[in-house]
């Protein structure tokens, strides 16, 4: 049976807030969103931002007949890489002509079901790589990378509790600082010489945004400047949650610990960069909950945007390296999109999260309100400005060398 318009117009407005709260970009949505009405025979147009989803849809060639407009508000995604594949796959079936717009309307309500694809013990894990790994790559010594991995275990606890409470989740991001904040000053008195501002922040780098504001340059680029501005103020927003926070547990900390000791000069040799950068894409497929099938994927392109960039970096600086970095990843992952046939974004983003300099961000922050150094980077906030710009223009480049065949 043949669906009405405003069923089609239904499954349109279904599938763009699904694919919004995955943590797809405003520029790809609304041309996504516009490739699956044109396969209705609808036409329109989409207006997304982090907040609100706007449609206006009509039948192709009758725009003055009957027009459907609706509006929702909604919240800024989170990253789902499992399920974004899955409403790809499902929507490209429907295009093929393998299944009913109504099957797939009850495909989309199964995918909304869906949970993560790995146990909480795995993700447990997968929190404890992050903190260590990022410590790892600054170079810490190794006691801060043991003691940024234990601190993460209690970041993922904080993470859950969120999930089962709203009052806990509207503060998460400045409450998980000053918990573990106060924490580690405690452990500087156990462990003399460890890095507390270092392990504070390896602690909690899930939550650094530094994706979040790549994104929303991105988004800027393509012209998408409401939602691009919306990000970026809405990553800014986080950071300086994440410093109150810090700066708070800090100085309940030395209350009741008393002033951190000094740190020693100790750090984990060169060559742990390379396994830190294996760890942390990994334990990144896990957090973005990548499929099994496609998370070997995404952790060779954070190997790949490594090591592009760090050998470029010490022959032709930063600035160039993140814009080589970024355009390998981009053209490996539409690559990856034409022979697959799936989203670039499954191996875009553990890709791009290597390069991006989210935590550079947070430490200019720091250095500019504390002027302390937390890592010896020298005028970190326009080294982090450049960076973001080099790697959206490695992006752009990517996309215009090796033209992508899906919309997402």
């Amino acid at each position: 049976m043949a669906l009405s318009f405003k069923q089609q117009c239904s499954f349109v407005i279904k599938l763009g807030e699904m694919l919004h709260r995955y943590g797809t970009p405003a520029f790809r949505l609304e041309a996504h969103l516009k490739t699956v009405a044109a396969y209705l025979d609808l036409d329109g147009y989409f207006l997304v931002s982090p907040t609100t989803l706007t449609y206006c849809l009509w039948v192709q060639g009758a725009p003055d007949e009957d027009v459907y407009n609706y509006s929702m508000r909604v919240k800024p995604g989170d990253l789902d890489l499992n399920s974004l594949a899955q409403t790809d796959i499902l929507v490209s079936e429907l295009v093929a002509g393998r299944c009913s717009l109504e099957e797939a309307r009850l495909g989309l309500r199964e995918i909304e079901d869906t949970g993560s694809p790995y146990s909480v013990l795995v993700t447990l894990f997968a929190y404890m790589l992050l903190g260590g790994a990022f410590a790892m790559l600054m170079r810490g010594s190794w006691n801060d990378v043991l003691w940024a991995a234990v601190l993460s275990l209690l970041v993922y606890g904080l993470v859950a509790w969120s999930g089962k409470s709203d009052r806990v989740s509207s503060m998460l991001e400045p409450l998980a600082a000053t918990v573990i904040s106060v924490i580690a000053v405690g452990i500087t008195h156990m462990d003399a010489g460890i890095n507390q501002p270092l392990i504070v922040l390896a602690s909690i780098i899930v939550f650094i945004p530094g994706l979040s504001m790549a994104m929303g340059f991105r988004e800027l680029a393509a012209r998408e400047l409401i939602s691009g501005t919306a990000r970026i103020m809405d990553s800014l927003m986080v950071l300086f949650k994440l410093y109150f926070g810090t700066v708070l547990g800090v100085a309940v900390g030395v209350l009741l610990w008393g002033e951190p000791l000094p740190v020693d000069d100790y750090h984990v040799p060169l060559w742990t960069a390379w396994p830190a950068v294996l760890l942390l894409a990994g334990g990144l497929s896990v957090v973005f909950k990548a499929r099994l099938i496609d998370a070997p994927w995404g952790v060779a392109s954070g190997i790949l945007a490594y090591s592009v960039s760090t050998l470029v970096t010490n022959e032709w600086g930063s600035t160039l390296g993140g814009f080589l970095g970024a355009f390998a990843v981009g053209a490996y992952a539409n690559l990856f999109a034409r022979w697959r046939d799936l989203p670039a974004a499954l191996v875009t983003l553990p890709g791009i999260v290597v390069l991006v300099p989210g935590s550079k961000v947070y430490v200019g922050l720091d250095d500019a309100i504390s002027n302390k150094q937390i890592l010896t980077i020298d005028n970190v906030g326009v080294q982090s400005f450049l960076l973001f710009m080099s790697l959206i223009a490695g992006l752009v480049f990517a996309s215009a060398v090796v033209e992508p065949r899906k919309s997402l």
